[in-house]
């Protein structure tokens, strides 16, 4: 049968808006500063102390711990795990690099501090002026995105990265929330489809929480599988993006460690044999955690790290370039919890501190 000429015409004007589209996406990645070329003499350890949001205790008026990423590089450091030196510090993202995923809506709604303090869930934040919400909020996100996005081209050239930040999972291409002021995830994978020819990638997203908002953004993309294995009975309840999720694995509230892993490794057998990717962006979240007041599962300190051995051994046997982000995580005990980790990585030789120079 035929197509009648005006749904032709339809098809065509939308596959025409469709490639401007990713042709704009292209540019702005192609144009982009963020994959900067790293020392060799650094590890793929990123951070920088811009991570950290403080301003006026404000910060203390959300249970997340905000400090949590400097902790954790403090422990390292002090562990004499590494050399400060050694941290590879990224740039922060810009407009044009945010709108590689993000509306331009979007992104202008968050000049309104009062939307601001609902997305990261601060009430007395709408008091402030939005310069101020800029400058110690909201850069401070951005450096962790810039973080994210470099960590693939990281991990694409010594097998793994880890930013110690990132992993706003909660925000989408249209909407934030949860702490998730941008779609860091979203954007690390459509940079690396672009910059590293990657065709092919994989969210294995083990945070308390649903990933919603990377769930929207690659709702109708078969580049992208996502495992996401979270407490269906927490935020953020959304019903909509269960539905775009390839291997759900819930866990309900008090599940502890041994039950969990054993999951997990079901589902890393499933996750193997169903897709074959050639990226796999971790969202390492520990609100996991015994204790958890938001994450209400049961799992030990030696399970989180037991945890993460599971997945970069996944990834380490297959030869799949990985990034870790840290994600969620609601005690003072997350950042010492997530050092003993990624020593343990590296005491099992999945991680290698080495410098490629063969000089520390």
């Amino acid at each position: 049968m035929a197509t009648p000429r005006g749904e032709s015409s339809k098809t065509t004007a939308a596959a025409s808006k469709n490639d401007d589209v990713e042709a704009i996406r292209r540019n702005r990645v192609l144009s982009s500063k963020l994959y900067l070329d790293v020392l060799p003499s650094k590890v793929p350890l990123i951070y920088s102390s811009s991570y950290d949001i403080a301003f006026m205790g404000i910060e203390k008026l959300h249970p997340f711990d905000s400090s949590k990423w400097g902790r954790i590089c403090r422990f390292l450091i002090a562990e004499g795990f590494v050399d400060k030196k050694r941290i590879v510090e990224p740039l922060e993202a810009r407009k044009d690099d945010l709108l590689v995923v993000h509306l331009e809506s979007y992104l202008n709604s968050l000049k309104s501090s009062l939307n601001v303090s609902m997305i990261i869930e601060v009430p007395p934040v709408a008091l402030l002026p939005n310069c101020l919400v800029e400058k110690h909020v909201l850069s401070p996100f951005r450096k962790q995105v810039g973080g994210t996005i470099l960590a693939a081209k990281l991990a694409k050239e010594r097998g793994w990265a880890i930013n110690v930040g990132g992993g706003f999972h909660h925000c989408s291409a249209d909407k934030g929330g949860g702490f998730c002021a941008y779609a860091d995830i979203s954007l690390c994978i459509h940079f690396a489809f672009i910059q590293l020819n990657i065709s092919r990638a994989m969210i294995i997203d083990l945070d308390a929480h649903q990933g919603n908002g990377h769930e929207k953004d690659f709702s109708s993309d078969r580049r992208v599988y996502i495992l996401d294995m979270y407490n269906p009975d927490i935020y953020p309840f959304d019903y909509e993006a269960r539905r775009y999720i390839n291997q759900k694995v819930e866990v309900a509230s008090g599940t502890a460690t041994n039950e969990y892993l054993a999951k997990l490794d079901q589902a890393l057998e499933v996750a193997a044999g169903t897709f074959d990717p050639e990226l796999i962006v971790y969202n390492a979240g520990t609100d996991i955690l015994d204790g958890d007041p938001l994450g209400r599962l049961k799992i030990s300190p030696d399970g989180i790290s037991t945890r993460d051995e599971k997945v970069f051994r996944f990834a380490h046997e297959r030869n799949i370039p990985l990034v870790m982000l840290t994600s969620g995580g609601y005690m003072k005990s997350s950042a010492r919890v997530i050092a003993d980790s990624i020593i343990n990585l590296s005491n099992k030789s999945l991680i290698n501190m080495e410098s490629t120079t063969g000089k520390i």
